[in-house]
Formats: structure tokens, sequence, C-alpha cells
């Protein structure tokens, strides 16, 4: 777009005045008659570049500073600020261009804007990673014009800075907010009714219009003479576990985002869920080797301990060992708990493998496994088709569809409880499955 000379752009307003006197001069030539408007023409245009050099390059006339977050959150829209100060005698036309990181494939990051002399603003942009791991931000350029508008001069702020992408810590946020206000109805989370009356008592108290009269504490009523009730609570204390299938199935994209992605995210979320119910939470993420055994706790440090780690896990092309996962939760998770498996199984034949190892973990705790839906077979399903080709495709995409199905079913056959989930809406209903397993007293 500029013709570039050291600081110094020409901008196109300038080739487009110089264009217009060429065109004054070849019309000279048939008509003398306007010679001297072209050379006139041509030293104002001389006059006025020169006009625009001395405004611009007589002094320092911008100051700009990149602010990142500490660290950014993966598959969300981070905030990304620059600081803007114009110190020249007048209104400044501003374009910036910030280097961002080269995960982000973005070559026209362009905020143009217009500030007046002696003022100060800040320019807001959003990125959003897909991936965790290191990103590199380079240098803030601006390109500033004065009000004449012929010439640019590009001022390169040195603002190189190293920001690391950690899991979904926005959403982890978000859902700790509803948990700890009682509003994770906002969000799709299930109110699960609630089987009886769970074993720890919490208090009493004065009744109020709803409660369960079968919670009537008469003894306490008839003390007091006014109607009392028994309160209960969740059992506390009791382990969690997130177990993060990292092997090649849980390699997948969607929308950016691996499947061990949205898994990491959501095991992110759950964690925080739990310990904020006085639950403990556990990490257990497994490839073809067991990488990671965090023991399952709620005291403080727990959760920045799951967050480092899982910042660090990564996936491969290598297929998952279950009888090295049951091995390790045998050796190392000695109390029931509740255990949420991340993986994916798109045949019945690929779940019997792993069937064995399955039902031996569920003899012993609570396993919920949770499987992901392929979204585009669902488009594929839901389309008319017009050609044989397409007759051909959906047809395969049914069978797909059946046999995802058939692996829910078999699951729950054996006594396995099994979720199965769109990406999209993997933390929701994972979170669901805690509370619904909370709620009927399975654990």
């Amino acid at each position: 777009m500029f013709k570039k000379l050291g600081q110094l752009y020409f901008g196109p307003r300038l080739f487009w005045t110089l264009a217009a006197v060429i065109v004054l001069f070849v019309s000279a030539y048939f008509a003398p008659v306007l010679l001297p408007v072209a050379r006139v023409a041509l030293a104002l245009v001389i006059a006025l570049a020169v006009a625009d050099l001395l405004l611009l390059f007589g002094s320092d006339g911008v100051s700009a500073s990149r602010v990142t977050p500490r660290r950014l959150s993966n598959g969300d829209d981070n905030r990304i600020s620059i600081s803007l100060e114009n110190l020249y005698r007048f209104t400044s036309r501003l374009s910036i261009v910030d280097e961002l990181p080269k995960q982000f494939q973005i070559r026209d990051n362009r905020i143009d804007l217009t500030l007046p002399s002696g003022h100060s603003t800040t320019a807001r942009y959003t990125v959003r990673p897909t991936m965790r791991g290191s990103f590199e931000f380079g240098a803030v350029n601006v390109f500033a014009e004065s009000p004449i508008g012929f010439v640019q001069r590009r001022y390169r702020f040195d603002a190189a800075t190293e920001v690391p992408v950690y899991p979904s810590y926005i959403q982890m946020r978000k859902y700790a907010f509803m948990a700890i206000s009682d509003r994770l109805t906002e969000l799709g989370v299930k109110q699960v009714r609630r089987v009886g009356h769970t074993m720890e008592f919490d208090q009493i108290r004065p009744y109020v219009m709803g409660d369960d009269y079968r919670t009537v504490n008469w003894k306490a009523t008839s003390r007091s003479r006014r109607l009392m009730v028994n309160q209960y609570q969740d059992e506390r204390s009791q382990q969690v576990y997130c177990l993060v299938d990292m092997g090649r199935v849980m390699k997948m994209p969607f929308e950016g985002l691996t499947l061990l992605d949205y898994a990491i995210n959501a095991s992110l979320a759950l964690s925080n869920v739990s310990v904020l119910r006085e639950d403990k939470a556990g990490l257990v993420t497994f490839s073809d080797k067991v990488h990671t055994v965090l023991p399952a706790s709620r005291k403080g440090g727990q959760m920045a301990r799951i967050m480092e780690l899982l910042y660090r896990q990564e996936t491969d092309f290598k297929e998952s060992s279950y009888e090295r996962l049951y091995a390790s939760i045998a050796r190392n998770v000695k109390t029931r708990s509740l255990l949420l498996l991340f993986t994916n199984f798109e045949t019945r034949t690929a779940l019997r493998r792993q069937l064995t190892y399955l039902r031996s973990l569920a003899a012993r705790h609570l396993l919920v496994v949770i499987l992901f839906e392929n979204t585009e077979l669902e488009k594929r399903l839901k389309g008319i088709p017009g050609t044989l080709e397409e007759v051909y495709i959906k047809t395969i995409s049914e069978q797909f569809a059946v046999e995802k199905r058939e692996i829910i079913a078999e699951l729950k056959r054996y006594g396995i409880h099994a979720v199965l989930t769109p990406p999209e809406e993997l933390t929701v209903n994972t979170i669901n499955a805690y509370l619904e397993m909370k709620a009927r007293r399975l654990l």
C-alpha cells in the first residue's frame, strides 16, 4: 500500500495528486495554455510535500506501548490493549500494525484512528489462541500522518514480549462465579432433583416457604415455638479425578481446537467447581504411558498445580494404553472415587479392546466415560442428498452415528456411565454429570 523509504512512507494521496499533475502536463501538450497551471500545481505539490515532511519529522510526535495479559486463555477471546499519545501540535491520523505471534497467522491486524493533539487513547483488539504454549509478540508499528496526508512517518516501538497460553481460565472463572452464586443453571447446567437426603447434617434453621415438610425437626420446633427444619448438605471431601486421554484419538480438530484441548479446558473448569463444592480434585493424563498423576486434594494451591500440569500436556500419535491407566489408578487411588474419563471411541472394536480395563475401573470406582459427538456427521445426516455420491456419504455417516450410539449402549450395559457430547458443550455436560452423580448419591 505504501512505498517505503527508511521511516518515510509515501501515501496514496501523494500518488493521486502527482497523477493529476501529470495529466495536466500531458494536456498542456495539446493545449499550451494549461502549461503555467501545471507548473504552479507541481510547485504547490512539492511545497506541500516539504511542509508535510517538516511537520512529521520536526519532532517525535507519537508514543505507544502494548499491554497484554500475564497469560492468555486458550479457546477464548483475549483483549490486547495499545496505549497511544499524540505529542504533535496537530491532529494526526494514526495506523497501528501490531506484530502478532506467528501461531495466529494474521497479517492484516491494522487499527486506524484519529487522535487530536495532546490527547491519549487506548486501542483494543482481541485474539483467540487455539493451542497452548508460548506466544511471542513483536514490535508495535505506528504510522503517523499529518492533515496534509502526503507522507507517513513510521514509528517502531520495541514491545517484544512472550506470553504463555494456558487452558481456558476465563471459562474456569465463569463457572466458578456461577457456582459460588448458585447460578450454574444460567450456563446450561441442569438442576438435578435429589434422591432423598444426603448423609451429612448441616444445621437446624427456621422453616421458609418451599422447604420439604419431611425435614421438620419437631423437638427443635417445640423448644423454640416456631417451625424449625433440618438442613442437609452434599457429602464433602469426595475424590473427583479427571482422566485425560492424550492418544491419537484426541488429535482430531474442531473449530480450531483439538479434542484434547476441549478436554483440558473442561477438566480445569470441573476441578475448580468440585473444589468450590468442597470435594477433592485430582488429575491423571495418559497415552501409551501414564504421564501425570496428581493426587486428589482441595488444599490451597491445588488448582494452580492442576493448571500448570494441564498447560504442559501434549497429545501424540500413539495408541493409549488402558492397561497402564488401570494399573496406575489401582496403585495410586485407594479410595472409591468419581473418575471422569475424557476419550473417544469411534468403533465398537476399539471399545472392546479396552472394555476389560474399563469394567475393572468401574468395579472399584464410579466411572463416567465422556465421548465426543462428531458434529460433522450430524450435519451430513440433516442434509438431503441430491447425487449418488451424497447418498453414499450420508449412508456411511448414518453407520458411524449408529455405531456411536451402540458404543454408549454397550458401556451402560456393563454398568459404566457414559456421556456423548458435542465438543462445544463438553464443559456444561461434564459438570452436569458430576452434579448428577452427587445428587443420586452414587459415589
